[in-house]
């Protein structure tokens, strides 16, 4: 079995345009949209919004950042100066840090929207979103790991929410989603009608630092035989950080407060489809073999941490992460880049990092490993094959 907070802390750590059409600011739209504000509060066209992003040099951060900055909007951001400190240096930065309580620098600022990627306790989310209440919008980056069935195939984003077992009991990396979930109610008890909630799923792309997805195009850009998990029409969810970050900022430009699952693509994908398309886009010689998910459990390999980014969709715990259903945002405008370009940025991502860093990577199957495991599936064959 697989934890139930299987996206963990590292789940949620740039800018490809919206399309404009879709369902309009606060409407409601099957699946994966849910609640509304009392309207819109889309600010005026082309009049610059003031923003403030809590944290905003991580992962997803700066992604946001850019767009929001390329869009001709006012960004500040608010951190403990310790992650990527170096970067915007051209744009205004409040110092602070929630988790010590240390807000003096939110306090008497105005915004006009506020963009939460680093809340993870309630407590501390409520503290921040109470004292910038006179913003029109909040919007905060939950995760699908907030979901108490996250077995279950099809989630939309009015499925129940996880319950914390041990209420009071911070523990991030222990209670992430029901942790999760606590954040966005009490972003909302802050800030009642006035809230976004976006509910990831595998956020990837440059900038990664878990090298979930980027562990594959690494291992196809090695070429050979490459050992792919389960069965290629088993589905997997992903998302570009770039393409997340414009969704984000035409909520808010659109005011629109909802909560919405944004996992992609825009159809269903396969775990063959997704790794044939990085091999058609990074243009290497590279064939699959595929291990059903009863062989790679009866030799111990790790689902999401060394078969990166899958999931046995017949897993009872988080067999449904492959499955959310994301109809709502992409009614309201989420759109999707093609699968190929993730594959060829990430990699010229990866390619840019100093040697030790790509020396010790933090996720995925070691090599070794793998040519031990195709050699024992190819022993397997032989058998079979000798027996037939």
């Amino acid at each position: 079995m697989l934890g139930a907070s299987l996206l963990g802390i590292s789940g949620l750590s740039g800018a490809l345009g919206c399309a404009s059409g879709g369902a309009t600011a606060g409407s409601t739209a099957a699946g994966s949209g849910a609640g509304a504000g009392d309207g819109p509060r889309a600010r005026p066209p082309g009049e610059p919004m003031r923003v403030l992003i809590l944290g905003g040099t991580g992962f997803l951060g700066p992604h946001f950042v850019r767009a929001a900055v390329a869009a001709g909007h006012e960004v500040t951001l608010f951190n403990r100066g310790k992650t990527n400190p170096h970067l915007f240096p051209e744009l205004p930065k409040l110092r602070g840090d929630r988790r010590e309580g240390d807000l003096a620098a939110l306090e008497g600022k105005h915004f006009d929207v506020v963009v939460d990627t680093s809340g993870y306790v309630p407590e501390h989310v409520s503290a921040t979103a109470s004292l910038l209440s006179s913003a029109r919008q909040y919007l905060f980056v939950s995760s699908v790991s907030a979901y108490a069935n996250q077995g279950q195939a099809g989630l939309t984003a009015d499925a129940p929410l996880a319950e914390h077992p041990e209420p009071g009991n911070d523990d991030v990396r222990q209670f992430y989603g029901p942790l999760k979930a606590l954040c966005e109610q009490a972003a909302e008890a802050a800030m009642p009608g006035k809230t976004t909630v976006i509910r990831p799923g595998l956020i990837v792309g440059p900038g990664d630092p878990t090298d979930r997805f980027t562990y594959w195009p690494v291992r196809l850009a090695r070429g050979g035989e490459v050992l792919a998990p389960g069965q290629p029409e088993d589905p997997v969810q992903l998302i570009d950080a770039r393409d997340l970050a414009a969704f984000m900022l035409l909520c808010l430009e659109r005011g629109q407060t909802r909560t919405y699952n944004a996992v992609g693509p825009a159809e269903r994908l396969g775990v063959g489809a997704m790794l044939e398309a990085g091999v058609a886009a990074l243009g290497v010689d590279a064939s699959l073999r595929f291990a059903s998910a009863e062989f790679l459990a009866e030799h111990e390999v790790q689902p999401w941490m060394e078969m990166t980014v899958w999931v046995p969709p017949s897993d009872p715990e988080v067999g449904g992460l492959g499955q959310v259903d994301a109809s709502g945002a992409k009614a309201d405008g989420l759109r999707f880049r093609p699968l190929g370009e993730t594959f060829v940025d990430t990699l010229a991502y990866w390619n840019e990092l100093p040697e030790a860093r790509r020396a010790e990577p933090r996720a995925g199957l070691a090599a070794a490993r793998e040519t031990e495991l195709l050699a024992l599936l190819a022993g397997k064959d032989a058998s079979a094959d000798a027996a037939a």
